[in-house]
């Protein structure tokens, strides 16, 4: 089973490991080791890289998926000194390797999952709405809860609620818990505990502090997901809009200001 590094530290973006596996249908391998985040949570793969340590060969890794263990899909490979782009063998096992993560990708996907989190957080506090279900994207996202509906209204104070809190700098950390006892000490409608396979036995639980040091924390949640190290990090959020999803479930859309059109 690959060690999955992301877990402990979500801010790293460049990691050593060695190939354990290489398969050519479609072509991927497995890592001994891994901070690349697989398909997952409704957070998107990472893509990036892996260059061999001799520095001859380089693999542009397109996707990323867990499933008995992470597999990380190669595309087309660039030869170290500018090659024809056709693609190399694929490394042999043992071969040792950099990974090299997509910074930008990975922080945009850190900020809106964040962003996630504290939208999650303040629907359920404010409109006793619970989170269904969310998508993140690498310039957008959307998240369903549990409502009749959000009138326009509604969504200008969601939005204002919700950068006063990114404004408010509230660190975030995680740790690992195991299950049976998250289930028996936690709030499981807020740590959303039940929405995860049955057969995860150890959490990842993400909390975002509370108001003032020694509070209840805002947002606690079992999540695998990468998130920023404070809320402050996601920066300007916009509320771009609602639409129902069916009886007593609403979709609300929000961005990063920098990601929307303001034509």
């Amino acid at each position: 089973m690959t060690e999955q590094l992301y877990l402990d530290d979500d801010s790293v973006t460049a990691f050593d490991a060695t190939v354990e596996r290489a398969l050519s249908d479609p072509p991927r391998v497995v890592l001994d080791r891994t901070h690349f985040y697989p398909t997952g949570g409704g957070q998107p793969h990472d893509t990036g890289a892996l260059r061999a340590a001799d520095g001859d060969r380089v693999w542009r890794v397109v996707d990323v998926e867990k499933r008995d263990t992470v597999y990380h899909a190669l595309g087309t490979a660039e030869d170290a000194d500018g090659g024809d782009g056709e693609p190399p063998e694929l490394p042999e096992p043992g071969t040792a390797v950099r990974g090299e993560i997509d910074a930008d990708r990975r922080a945009a996907h850190s900020r809106y999952h964040t962003a996630q989190h504290l939208l999650s957080a303040l629907l359920l506090d404010e409109f006793d709405a619970r989170t269904t279900g969310n998508q993140l994207y690498a310039d957008r996202a959307r998240l369903d809860a549990a409502h009749d509906r959000f009138s326009d209204a509604d969504l200008d104070r969601i939005e204002t609620r919700l950068n006063e809190l990114v404004a408010d700098a509230r660190p975030v950390s995680s740790y690992a818990m195991d299950r049976e006892q998250a289930e028996a000490t936690l709030d499981t409608e807020r740590t959303r505990i039940d929405l995860l396979p049955d057969s995860i036995e150890e959490l990842r639980i993400v909390e975002i502090a509370g108001e003032s040091e020694g509070d209840e924390p805002y947002d606690r949640t079992a999540c695998a997901g990468t998130h920023v190290e404070n809320t402050a990090d996601i920066g300007e959020v916009v509320v771009t809009g609602r639409e129902t999803k069916g009886p007593e479930e609403e979709r609300v859309r929000f961005a990063l200001a920098e990601h929307v059109d303001e034509d």
